[in-house]
């Protein structure tokens, strides 16, 4: 955690990083954990999804879904037996926020975990983690046992009638396992690939039962929500999102690092405020949200709050919460050539559009910034990247094409300066 007092930090779930051992379940229990927990244990389902409702809280894995109406959909539903799966499978580039939270807090997120199990009277969870982050996956396995032991895991939880078993699975690097079906199809054995929605994994998931999926960071909030209370919670944030949001700053600042901040504040005031601004004075060319798969915006457009909504009205979304900050010395071609380069790699080969257009939009891309492209190749550029956004099978492909489409948006002259005849039909583009 990058410690800075700056009055835009607001710490609910970063409180104890830096305070507590994380290997040492009772350090996290003299910080008051375990507290919400044992609360909940006396509360029903009801009363619990009902608090997380109040809440506002979205899902911070960047689809930003409201988890209290995914949790209400696997309350309410008869089909036994019931699932749930922390996606722990951080991969889209730009983020590293869950990391620090598995491998400084790993006991909220689990408090969170068991929380949400007694809630839907789940018997068996998983938590997904990425296969490189092995120094997480030891830290959690450790947690599970110590958690077990004081009977927080396993059987008769905190001395109820209540069980829960609880296991780590680790991907192998694949992208597209971050995508909630390939994620689950990984864990029943299979080969890493999404399957068709509907229906949702709330209602057929691990194992074709209703399923609870949501990532490290939205899990990490269910301790803060039931001491609390839903309503203190949305307190915090704007009336259209509520709570806190830990960002990924990383590229050319003076201070990356993950910061927890009120949703509400700027982009320009994380990178300034926050990370300290560019370094040697050098100007910001443009900036990517939410990773690899975000819109790339100008520095005319860093006034953006942090809002689900106010994004949302303008075309584009934070995902994860990524921030990266790209300076004045790097071409914006060669940072797209390297994203695409990316998806061609990652898709998984399942749909055509996906598949064919990652490579068809990198070999454009690249005619683009030789300068041998026309006005034509531009049109086929844009056809592309609607036709991937609008027939790819999941998320991957579909949102594979933002950085390209954002840019043709907002950075139309390096477009333009790029291809000879441009002026001469640029009107009919």
């Amino acid at each position: 955690m990058n410690s800075n007092n700056n009055i835009l930090i607001k710490t609910v779930i970063t409180k104890n990083i830096g305070k507590i051992n994380p290997n040492s379940i009772d350090d996290y229990i003299n910080a008051g954990g375990y507290k919400a927990l044992q609360k909940a244990v006396k509360m029903t389902g009801v009363q619990i999804v009902d608090q997380v409702k109040a809440s506002n809280l979205k899902g911070r894995g960047g689809a930003g879904f409201p988890t209290g109406i995914k949790m209400e959909a696997v309350l309410n539903t008869d089909v036994t037996p019931k699932y749930l799966v922390c996606n722990a499978d951080e991969g889209e580039p730009g983020n590293f926020k869950d990391k620090l939270l598995l491998e400084n807090d790993p006991h909220q997120m689990l408090e969170g975990i068991i929380i949400a199990a007694v809630a839907l009277n789940i018997q068996k969870g998983y938590i997904y983690i990425r296969g490189e982050y092995n120094k997480a996956i030891e830290i959690i396995n450790l947690a599970i046992e110590q958690a077990t032991k004081k009977g927080f895991v396993g059987k008769n939880i905190c001395s109820t009638n209540f069980s829960l078993d609880l296991e780590v699975r680790s991907g192998a690097g694949a992208y597209i396992c971050g995508e909630e079906f390939a994620l689950i199809e990984s864990i029943e054995g299979k080969s890493g690939r999404p399957r068709n929605k509907p229906p949702f994994p709330t209602v057929s998931g691990v194992n074709s039962k209703p399923t609870l999926i949501n990532n490290v960071e939205t899990f990490s909030v269910l301790p803060f929500i039931i001491n609390e209370g839903g309503k203190v919670y949305a307190e915090i944030g704007t009336a259209t999102s509520s709570g806190t949001k830990l960002i990924s700053l990383s590229g050319n600042v003076k201070n990356p690092g993950v910061y927890e901040v009120p949703f509400g504040v700027t982009v320009g005031q994380v990178i300034e405020q926050l990370g300290g601004g560019v370094p040697n004075n050098l100007k910001i060319k443009m900036v990517q949200l939410g990773g690899a798969s975000g819109p790339i915006i100008p520095p005319s457009m860093l006034d953006i709050k942090l809002d689900y909504k106010e994004m949302a009205d303008l075309g584009i979304s934070m995902g994860s919460g990524a921030i990266i900050v790209i300076d004045e010395r790097f071409e914006m071609f060669d940072i797209i050539k390297k994203i695409m380069n990316f998806f061609r790699h990652e898709s998984c080969g399942k749909c055509t559009p996906c598949r064919e257009g990652n490579r068809q939009i990198l070999k454009l891309i690249s005619k683009i910034d030789n300068g041998t492209a026309t006005i034509k190749d531009l049109k086929l550029l844009e056809t592309l990247c609607s036709v991937m956004v609008s027939t790819s099978f999941c998320g991957l492909g579909q949102a594979a094409p933002t950085a390209v489409i954002t840019t043709l948006k907002y950075f139309t002259e390096e477009y333009a300066n790029k291809i000879k005849d441009y002026s001469l039909q640029s009107k009919s583009v």
